[in-house]
């Protein structure tokens, strides 16, 4: 009776040993929560959209061609001129001091010339009669030359300040619009200083900022679609006429402007836009970069099939896909060109802490 008294307390412990493992190893696997996406075909690419600016092509930088200080500013910012009108005003009192000198001037020269004339002309009768001698005749007419020589300059002095008065007023070249002013009254100005900045409104431009990185992939020929912000509703169309060769340091972008056609009033000088590029491309579906798994070799997405919603009756399983180029797609997106089918729904964070059957409950989709 003692050995199987003894036998019974070794066999129990040992029973009990063995049963706990087993216990364990039916406890099923935790439920992971997962972040899906929906997977969508798409057959078109869009370029873009990049915000920009309505300007005018053709703009000039108008200044006085003389110095001094602006008495008069007739236009600002948004105003429209026509050919002809004034837009500013320079003090007038220094040219017209400078314009009575030179009459003054011409005035003397004019006197001295008519003198060294008569003079010449008695010293030639002199010298025919040979009361004088040639060389005073030849002193004579050296003198009247002289004297003619300073009235032509006199005269052109005088045109010059004439022509200063006038350059006390700035007028318009052409008919524009008003798009910057540069000097306000009382300020004094160099010549050829900027005062307005005038601009053709008849020939529009969209003028965006590309990214250097995207600049390369820009189809040159392609049809952008210009969208008012204020307005998207109202669209026109443009194409590149010009790209800058350089990047701008501070900011690594490239100025691109494109030539509107047939642009409505709405789309203003200074008007805010969004400028994008529709392109048809193959069949294939955007993902976020994170949803690629690149493993042993092969690429590939987990997959959430079934539709259930239980914790429980979701497992996610293993798809090889292939992508389109290298896999690297812009803006942290990939392209996949086989091995999905619409609808699907692709786990997109956490795909290296899955393995294939595991039990997944979805947290919140993505489309």
């Amino acid at each position: 009776m003692r050995r199987i008294a003894v036998f019974g307390a070794l066999v129990g412990p040992v029973a009990l040993a063995a049963c706990q493992p087993s216990q364990e190893s039916q406890a099923p696997p935790p439920v992971r929560p997962v972040l899906t996406a929906l997977a969508q075909p798409t057959d078109s690419e869009i370029f873009g959209p990049f915000a920009g600016t309505v300007e005018p092509r053709y703009q000039s930088q108008l200044g006085f061609q003389i110095g001094g200080r602006v008495v008069a500013r007739d236009v600002t910012v948004g105003d429209v001129v026509k050919k002809g009108q004034r837009l500013a005003a320079l003090d007038p009192i220094v040219s017209r001091f400078d314009l009575s000198r030179a009459e003054a001037e011409l005035a003397d020269a004019k006197a001295q010339a008519e003198n060294a004339s008569a003079t010449e002309a008695r010293t030639r009768r002199l010298t025919e009669g040979g009361n004088v001698t040639q060389a005073q005749l030849d002193a004579a007419v050296a003198r009247r030359d002289t004297a003619q020589a300073r009235l032509a300059q006199a005269g052109a002095s005088l045109q010059k300040a004439r022509d200063q008065i006038g350059y006390t007023e700035l007028h318009a070249d052409f008919d524009g619009v008003v798009t910057q002013r540069l000097a306000e009254i009382g300020q004094v100005v160099s010549p050829g200083q900027g005062i307005v900045t005038l601009a053709r409104p008849e020939t529009r431009e969209a003028v965006v900022d590309i990214p250097d990185t995207l600049a390369g992939a820009m189809p040159k020929d392609g049809l952008f679609t210009v969208v008012l912000q204020s307005a998207p509703e109202i669209t026109a169309r443009g194409r590149v006429r010009e790209v800058a060769p350089f990047a701008e340091a501070g900011t690594r972008t490239r100025r691109v402007r494109l030539t509107l056609e047939e642009p409505g009033p709405a789309f203003r000088l200074g008007a805010t836009i969004t400028v994008s590029l529709e392109r048809r491309t193959e069949r294939r579906f955007l993902l976020p970069a994170t949803a690629l798994l690149e493993a042993e070799g092969r690429r590939s997405v987990w997959i959430v099939p079934g539709e259930g919603t239980r914790e429980g009756d979701l497992h996610v399983a293993r798809r090889d896909v292939t992508l389109d180029g290298d896999g690297h797609g812009e803006h942290g997106r990939i392209a996949v060109r086989t091995g999905l089918t619409p609808g699907e729904r692709v786990v997109v964070a956490g795909v290296h802490s899955l393995r294939d059957g595991q039990a997944v409950r979805l947290t919140d989709e993505r489309h």
